[in-house]
């Protein structure tokens, strides 16, 4: 299994090369285009797709800066007066409130909010941080969406909508061809080209959702333990169970309670791992991962690239996240 995925992660990496070499010049589109259709992506998995779709075709100006946390995103005037020129601004709302506000108030006919075509849920991850002695649902429970709920992860009230739709591949094939749509619509005269790199993508995307319905059909743990809450989608696809430390806010500060909370569900379930991300700092995690004798490992939630992960892709990303939940959950 390992060696499959091996050359699947090679034969991801080649691809997205062959696919996204015209594309990846300058980042920062000059206006000008030379022709090309401007298009501004307001973070990594938006980019990705813009660029593998529009290929030669686009000029993609990332908002989100290599080692920029996206929800912590701030615009500068030089990328307001970006999204402003561009023809297609490609974006998910309530993701990035400051993106939000910039395309209502610059781009509104180019703003293309991906988030209907994604059909996000709320998934029962925790979106706010709570005090310690607030009251919560029960400890343990898990909403059908595999998302664990200790007492104080269950948002009170209503749930917000949970935006990671991209580590679900099948709700990632789904905005793939919604922005190839959109591309298509707005330069007719590349349409086929437009037509021609999606479907490439798509096939990817569809192999990498069978892998991943193969690589965690046979898990002897079906609990993971990530530093925050940006895998329910994944865990609902593919009959895991995700805990979060922290909520939709990477880099919170937990409370003690929840802490120990997420402790004794590590105790409880025979959790072997703790998962951190690359863009926040991973004390907490380790932290928690030494107290209780287990280790630590990266998963992505593949909102960013850093230096350390410059190369890699989406597609070679969510690979070797599998092969990481894999090893932790001791998949056949």
């Amino acid at each position: 299994m390992r060696s499959s995925l091996r050359a699947a992660v090679a034969g991801a990496t080649a691809l997205a090369a062959a696919l996204t070499l015209a594309g990846c010049g300058d980042s920062s589109a000059s206006g000008s285009g030379g022709g090309k259709l401007d298009v501004v992506a307001s973070f990594y998995p938006l980019e990705f797709i813009a660029r593998t779709v529009g290929g030669d075709a686009v000029n993609v100006t990332t908002l989100t800066a290599p080692g920029v946390e996206p929800h912590d995103l701030e615009l500068t005037p030089k990328q307001v007066g970006e999204i402003a020129g561009a023809k297609l601004v490609v974006y998910e709302k309530g993701l990035q409130p400051a993106v939000d506000e910039a395309v209502e108030q610059n781009a509104k006919e180019a703003g293309f909010d991906i988030a209907p075509a994604a059909k996000l849920e709320a998934t029962g991850a925790d979106f706010e941080e709570h005090e310690e002695g607030e009251e919560h649902e029960g400890e343990g429970s898990t909403t059908p969406t595999g998302t664990a709920k200790p007492a104080a992860y269950t948002q009170a009230g209503n749930e917000a909508l949970d935006p990671h739709f991209w580590l679900d591949p099948v709700r990632y094939a789904a905005v793939v061809q919604a922005v190839t749509d959109k591309l298509v619509a707005a330069d007719s005269a590349n349409a086929d080209g437009y037509k021609t790199r999606a479907k490439t993508l798509l096939d990817e995307v569809g192999k990498l959702d069978s892998e991943y319905k193969t690589g965690l059909a046979n898990c002897k743990l079906k609990t993971f333990v990530t530093s925050h809450e940006a895998f329910a989608y994944l865990a609902k696809r593919y009959g895991l169970t995700m805990v979060g430390i922290a909520g939709f806010t990477p880099d919170a500060e937990p409370t003690p309670a929840r802490i120990k909370e997420v402790q004794d569900i590590v105790k409880a379930q025979h959790v072997t791992t703790i998962f951190y991300e690359e863009l926040v700092s991973p004390k907490v995690a380790q932290t928690i991962a030494r107290d209780v004798g287990v280790k630590t490992a990266v998963l992505s939630p593949i909102e960013g690239l850093s230096d350390a992960n410059s190369k890699e892709t989406y597609l070679t990303l969510m690979r070797e996240n599998l092969q990481e939940l894999r090893k932790a959950n001791s998949c056949a």
